[in-house]
């Protein structure tokens, strides 16, 4: 697929790369752009369980100053400071995560596109845009200097 190519070096498909290994890295960097959301809303997960049990020291209080010793009792003993998962609290996930599984999908991302494309990125979506942009049109400009 012999198009013109997008403007910055940093976005152009070396020498050599085929369609298919084009496709596959682009595929592969959405993919990892999937996961970058997934940590996200891991994120989100751990500061909205943060605030929860923080809200459970009000509820506590609440529970004890309406009289209700008992509820007040269970809340405290059974949830305020509870481990999400066995052993942990959201920032250890977090923490494995992290260094774990988005840490090795982020390296091997790097790894297939410095080995199969100078480490070059989103070569797929420069291409993409060139084809589909109106050349010439206010807002289609290739690159925001132009």
């Amino acid at each position: 697929m012999d198009i013109s190519l997008p403007p910055e070096d940093r976005h152009r498909r070396p020498p050599g790369i085929s369609d298919l290994t084009v496709e596959a890295l682009g595929e592969l960097n959405k993919a990892l752009e999937t996961i970058h959301r997934v940590r996200g809303h891991l994120y989100s997960a751990h500061q909205l369980v943060g605030g929860a049990d923080l809200t459970l020291d009000r509820v506590v209080e609440l529970l004890r100053e309406a009289g209700h010793d008992e509820v007040a009792e269970r809340v405290e003993r059974e949830l305020l400071g509870r481990n999400v998962l066995p052993g942990r609290w959201t920032f250890q996930i977090m923490e494995e995560f992290d260094d774990g599984y988005y840490a090795a999908f982020q390296k091997v991302e790097r790894y297939a596109r410095e080995t199969l494309a100078d480490g070059r990125r989103h070569i797929y979506e420069a291409e993409m845009k060139e084809r589909r942009r109106t050349h010439g049109m206010p807002g289609h400009e290739a690159t925001p200097h132009e």
